[in-house]
């Protein structure tokens, strides 16, 4: 057995690549559109892992997808934390878990999916902005 992928669904794909590629840092691998299901089918990796992949699922016909809280969450790890939270401010994502003890943070796609960033290997030392910064919203 091996694993393949993680299948979230979005509203907005051009919206949902842009969070995912051009902020989060993934790469698209495939694409799959499927005119008979009036869907199409994105996958995503990150650069160098591309056996785990996300299935981002678009439905052409509009539907609403509510908070996406009955996923629970994916989880990446990253090479610095503080560097990637600040990247992802500056490209106007919300940290709604900031990365206070150096280790964890979550953020929400435009589907509100919650994504946790981990950093590899041992927790980077406290700083600010971050030990200060508050929780905003729900992760």
């Amino acid at each position: 057995m091996k694993y393949l992928h993680t299948m979230v669904r979005v509203a907005d794909l051009e919206a949902s690549l842009d969070f995912y590629c051009n902020k989060l840092g993934l790469r698209e691998v495939g694409r799959k559109d499927v005119p008979a299901g009036k869907f199409t089918l994105v996958f995503l990796a990150a650069p160098g892992d591309e056996d785990a992949q996300v299935e981002l699922t678009y439905n052409w016909e509009p539907e609403s997808l509510g908070e996406g809280r009955n996923f629970g969450h994916l989880a990446y790890a990253v090479d610095d934390i503080y560097a990637l939270c600040a990247s992802l401010m500056e490209k106007g994502v919300i940290i709604n878990r900031p990365p206070r003890d150096g280790h964890m943070a979550f953020i929400r796609s435009p589907d509100n999916i919650s994504i946790e960033l981990l950093q590899k290997g041992d927790a980077l030392p406290p700083a600010e902005p971050w030990v200060s910064m508050k929780n905003t919203g729900i992760w």
